[in-house]
């Protein structure tokens, strides 16, 4: 199968499914055997989830993606022990990035919800003309990406996440706040966004904000 078609769901969906890595493996840049360069589009998923990993606070070295061919086995089973050996070494998904089950459940199901709207995105604005994995890396730690990537999908991640809390229990502001690394006033400012989407709604009784 064309690397084209890794979805980012597919990865997410390992992570969620109990995967403590996840390895993907495409031919060689600009060596497409299908003609589409369907590995650049892979390089830009995978880049992409990683900064999405960084911001949810999962350790991206948990996601590697190489390019090879078919006939480089040797490679590939030194680059697979390699990154075998990084994930021991990070050891089970949370512990070095200091998060329980629940809390990594609900930021993969933010994402998870997510996922229709970032492709989008990734096909409008992000789509690269690049022809080279150091002009990909380079795009994708610049300022510019940067500031594509918290004007189009920050905000939007932060009510995702606001919303997969929501729905275990209603939560306080500052039980938020906590929860997502925020200040309460960040945390009040997604709220009245969601209020006013008719995502959530605020619990006289309880004091407490619950899915609407």
């Amino acid at each position: 199968m064309c690397t084209g078609r890794v979805d980012l769901s597919y990865i997410i969906r390992g992570f969620s499914k109990g995967a403590d890595g996840v390895f993907v493996v495409g031919c060689h840049l600009n060596e497409c055997n299908y003609i589409t360069h369907g590995n650049f589009h892979a390089l830009s998923t995978a880049l992409l989830c990683k900064k999405i990993f960084e911001y949810i606070g999962l350790n991206p070295e948990r996601l590697m993606i190489k390019f090879m061919s078919g006939g480089e086995g040797i490679l590939f089973t030194e680059v697979m022990n390699e990154f075998d050996k990084k994930v021991k070494e990070l050891g089970p998904l949370g512990k070095v990035e200091g998060m329980d089950a629940n809390t990594i459940k609900s930021k993969l199901e933010a994402v998870t919800k997510l996922i229709p709207y970032i492709r989008l995105v990734e096909r409008e604005r992000l789509r690269l003309p690049y022809k080279t994995k150091e002009e990909y890396e380079t795009f994708f730690n610049s300022d510019e990406f940067n500031k594509l990537f918290n004007e189009l999908i920050v905000e939007k991640l932060i009510i995702s996440q606001i919303t997969a809390l929501l729905k275990e229990e209603p939560l306080s502001t500052s039980n938020i706040a906590n929860a997502l690394g925020l200040t309460p006033s960040e945390v009040s400012r997604h709220i009245n966004t969601s209020s006013r989407h008719g995502l959530v709604r605020y619990d006289v009784e309880q004091k407490r904000y619950a899915l609407a």
